[in-house]
C-alpha cells in the first residue's frame, strides 16, 4: 500500500509517528513542516516540505493547493492519513476530487470541541477517528481508535 502520512509539524507529527509499526511496512511519503522535530524525526523518509504557517494564512494555503496536488500525482497514495492541522485541508479536498481514500484522526488533546481543520475536512473524510469516547459527539460516525501517545 502506498500511504500519504500528512501533519503539522510537533504534536500532529509525533501522533503519527507513533504508528510506525503499521507505516514502516508500506511504501509511504510525508508531507509536513521544515522544522527541527520534524527534520530530526524524518531524517531518513520521504519528504515534501510544505509551506508554514498555515493557521489562517490564506497565501500558504493557496500555495499548499498546488504542493500538495504536485505530491498526489507524483506519488499516487492509495490513501491519506493525517492528524491534522491545516496541511490536511488542501490534501483532502484534492483526494475527494482524484478519488483517494481518506483517514482523519482527530488530536488527543481536543476532546471538548472541535478543531477548525477537523471540522473542514469531515465532510469528506472515508474515516474519521478520534482517541477519546467523549470525542464521539463532536464528530458525528466517527471510529474511537483510542490513544496515540
Amino acid at each position: 500500500m502506498r500511504i500519504l502520512l500528512a501533519c503539522s509539524s510537533g504534536g500532529h507529527l509525533r501522533q503519527l509517528a507513533v504508528l510506525k509499526p503499521w507505516w514502516s511496512k508500506h511504501e509511504r511519503h510525508w508531507m509536513t513542516f521544515d522544522t527541527a522535530d520534524a527534520l530530526s524525526i524524518l531524517a531518513d523518509e520521504d519528504t515534501t516540505w510544505a509551506y508554514h504557517p498555515t493557521a489562517r494564512n490564506i497565501p500558504n494555503l493557496v500555495r499548499n493547493l498546488g504542493r500538495t496536488l504536485k505530491v498526489l500525482r507524483r506519488f499516487k497514495p492509495d490513501v491519506i492519513v493525517s492528524t491534522g492541522s491545516a496541511i490536511a485541508v488542501p490534501l483532502f479536498f484534492w483526494a475527494k476530487l482524484l478519488g483517494i481514500r481518506t483517514v482523519f484522526i482527530e488530536v488527543y488533546d481536543r476532546i471538548d470541541n472541535a478543531t477548525l481543520s477537523a471540522r473542514i475536512v469531515r465532510p469528506i473524510t472515508d474515516l474519521f477517528l478520534v482517541q477519546w469516547e467523549e470525542q464521539q459527539k463532536l464528530y458525528k460516525g466517527s471510529v474511537v481508535a483510542g490513544r496515540l501517545l
